[in-house]
């Protein structure tokens, strides 16, 4: 047998580990949101629940690789050289897939990813099978897949949508109409029996779901299958007397619940979702063995469709590197973002994802339907109700939900699938943990006005992304299928160092970008006017070195430059854009201390963000007019703008070395400078004027003229306000020593 497959084995072994990494990177977001979302524990006991659950579920599970094996193509149609291929093709494109949604922070479906890898996989080694056999035509492909599955998976995600999003809007409608925001006092009475059924749907879902091939064929549990509305009252029944004892032990009930769903979650997933990981890798390596004993490479593998469990030290070095992942993974938590994004309680939610026609089209439909039912139900009706909706943190903890909607997340999803599982409906634990969280948002009124749009937006990007894994994932597959089946070695050789290249580069940490995170993210007062401070300095300077720039490329009709200068305005705005957006959450902690210090910060926020405005509006139609070609200026109005520019640099020279020592004594210099800048724009804004009336200048030069002129004021004018604005802050607060020296 050629050293070859011996080098193939041992990458699927490497890509066994890097499927791990990245899928445990994906999939912790089933089971780690609710709790990190309510705080209910530290985040150290929150993973180190969540590693239990995992461990149990990976040496409890049968290790059962049907699917890799045999579930998507009929492998005794293939002999053992086209059945590494195609192994090998999945594990390229699979890794390559679910690394590409961890780094743009959406979480998908592992399932789906390995269907459809397998599924492209396997109809490029079909088609090549097909293509060196003159007796089989292209019509018999059928024959050699299993297409089934993969429809299968597709309803799955309608499933999952639909009934995850309706049952979490539901059940946690009736449950905050129950307990409010303000839980304590009921809570106290009748937790226990809410939290006892909570924690009998958790049980039954981690024997049921997570637990179901370690316990098969047990007595106890037929006799409970057989019996399920009994043992679910029994269960019920136990679960509340114990529940009301600690709960009489001042213990916090909603944590255990909470911590015990989050558990079990993580249990199924390693118990079930093991063989999207390592199934293919392990069927390969079984593959080789049976060929390596027959001592032939071009056997048919028909062994491969024996279901054969996996070796438990397999199992066991799997469950210890999904821990590693789990405490290690900074992507993990990336992924968890971007759901907490979507369901954190108030109107301050991420607006990254932008606003759309569909999302604004049922925005209207829903408010639509909100004032059609004011007019049926009456106003002391809707009164009462609407004070059962009041937010109020109890909790004391600022968090981005309660723990009572993180109770109703974990237990409608155990619930869901739990129920799924045994009517064998093809629902996806992916789908059906993140459409749960967004439909008990959706009740929980955390889509207020102010940002439903934006997070019906990250909803369907994060349900188009599930069904462009399927997508993605086949025609990678597919892609790299033929490479290697047809390249053969040299294929082989050139795929493996670009696979392996894309992922330890993404896998690199990136400083600048940590920073970035860190500095968007301030914790105290004192950081956060730090920060400010830092981004209003490097701001100014950079403007001051566009605007410069851009004049010259004006002149000089240069389009390169204005394409760069363009792009650099550009990204100053958004950033201050960004700031500006994130503005509530920053005044929350700001105004807890010092109400002065939060109106300084709105004030020098709202000027940053329109300077770079109006420097983005000189800068678009700068190069705009270059890149169409049009006449340039004249000499007189690019001699207007150079004394312009030179005005503009001096006083943004003063206003940088201002904003750099905290010294504003020249602050009345800037003042004067800024009254010249001004006349010196009135004047030339008259001489154009003239020189239009007397046809002696050019329509789109004329435009761009008067635009740079009227933006130029409008830049100067927010930058004086902003220097204003910063002095009046230090003389008030005597905080100069909170300026960073430059």
């Amino acid at each position: 047998m050629s050293e070859i497959y011996t080098v193939i084995v041992v990458i699927l072994g490497i890509l066994a580990v890097s499927g791990l990494f990245v899928g445990v990177t994906n999939d912790a977001v089933n089971f780690l949101t609710s709790a990190i979302g309510s705080k209910a524990a530290p985040m150290k006991t929150i993973l180190g629940v969540a590693s239990v659950g995992i461990l149990l579920g990976v040496v409890t599970s049968s290790g059962m690789m049907e699917v890799a094996r045999s579930g998507m193509f009929n492998p005794g149609l293939f002999t053992f050289h086209e059945v590494m291929m195609l192994y090998l093709g999945v594990m390229f494109a699979n890794i390559i897939l679910l690394d590409l949604y961890n780094s743009w922070g959406l979480p998908t479906s592992t399932t789906v990813s390995l269907v459809f890898c397998l599924l492209g996989s396997a109809i490029a080694v079909s088609i090549y099978k097909i293509s060196n056999d003159p007796t089989v035509g292209a019509a018999e492909i059928g024959h050699y897949i299993n297409a089934t599955r993969a429809l299968g998976i597709v309803s799955a995600i309608l499933l999952s949508v639909v009934i995850a999003f309706t049952c979490g809007t539901a059940i946690m409608y009736l449950s905050r109409l129950i307990f409010t925001f303000r839980y304590i006092a009921l809570f106290r009475r009748y937790g226990s029996l809410w939290c006892g059924a909570s924690l009998t749907a958790i049980v039954y879902f981690a024997v049921f779901k997570g637990l179901k091939n370690a316990l098969r064929d047990n007595t106890f549990l037929d006799f409970v299958d057989h019996h399920l509305a009994l043992a679910l009252l029994i269960c019920w029944v136990g679960c509340t007397l114990l529940l009301f004892i600690v709960q009489r032990m001042k213990i916090n009930i909603l944590r255990i619940t909470i911590l015990s769903g989050t558990f079990a979650l993580a249990l199924a997933f390693a118990g079930n979702d093991l063989v999207n990981f390592i199934g293919v890798p392990v069927a390969g390596f079984d593959a080789y063995g049976i060929a390596r004993e027959a001592g032939s490479t071009t056997m048919l593998m028909e062994a491969l469709n024996e279901n054969v469990p996996a070796n438990f030290l397999i199992l066991l070095a799997a469950g210890a590197v999904m821990i590693l992942t789990l405490w290690t993974s900074k992507k993990a938590l990336h992924v968890t973002e971007t759901e907490l994004s979507l369901t954190t309680q108030g109107d301050d939610g991420s607006t990254q994802y932008g606003s759309s026609a569909f999302s604004r089209t049922i925005v209207r439909a829903a408010l639509g339907i909100n004032a059609g039912m004011e007019r049926i139900f009456p106003e002391r009706f809707r009164t009462a109700v609407a004070k059962r909706f009041e937010i109020e943190d109890v909790e004391h903890s600022g968090a981005p939900f309660d723990m009572i909607r993180a109770t109703v997340n974990l237990t409608t999803s155990a619930l869901l699938i739990s129920v799924a599982t045994s009517l064998k409906l093809p629902l996806s634990t992916t789908y059906v943990c993140f459409m749960v969280a967004m439909g008990s948002s959706l009740a929980d009124r955390a889509w207020g006005r102010e940002s439903a749009v934006y997070r019906i937006s990250g909803v369907m990007t994060v349900v188009a992304g599930w069904f462009v894994t399927a997508l993605g994932g086949f025609l990678i597959a597919f892609v790299v299928g033929l490479a290697l089946i047809y390249g053969g070695t040299p294929a082989f050789v050139i795929v493996t160092v670009l696979c392996g290249y894309m992922l330890v580069h993404s896998n690199l940490p990136k400083k600048k970008g940590a920073e970035a995170a860190k500095a968007a993210k301030p914790q105290t007062k004192e950081t956060i006017i730090a920060n400010l401070t830092e981004e209003v300095s490097r701001t100014m300077d950079a403007a001051t070195q566009i605007y410069d720039r851009t004049l010259i490329g004006v002149f000089k009709e240069n389009r390169k430059v204005l394409r760069d200068m363009v792009k650099e305005s550009n990204d100053l705005f958004y950033q201050a854009r960004e700031r500006k957006y994130s503005l509530m959450p920053t005044l929350r902690k700001l105004q807890s201390s010092d109400v002065d210090t939060a109106h300084y910060y709105v004030q020098v926020v709202d000027y940053l963000n329109e300077m770079t405005k109006a420097l983005m509006h000189i800068t678009r139609p700068a190069f705009e007019h270059i890149d169409n070609n049009h006449e340039g200026l004249s000499k007189e109005q690019t001699d207007d703008l150079m004394h312009i520019n030179d005005d503009v640099e001096s006083i943004y020279r003063h206003i940088n070395h201002m904003l750099g020592t905290g010294d504003f004594s020249d602050i009345e210099m800037v003042l004067s400078l800024r009254d010249q800048l001004f006349e010196s724009i009135a004047d030339a804004i008259k001489s154009e004027l003239t020189r239009i009336n007397n046809a002696q200048s050019n329509t789109k030069a004329s435009m761009l003229y008067l635009t740079i002129l009227n933006e130029t004021k409008s830049m100067v004018l927010q930058s004086r306000n902003l220097l204003k604005s910063q002095q009046y802050f230090l003389r008030h607060k005597g905080a100069t020593t909170l300026w960073i020296k430059k």
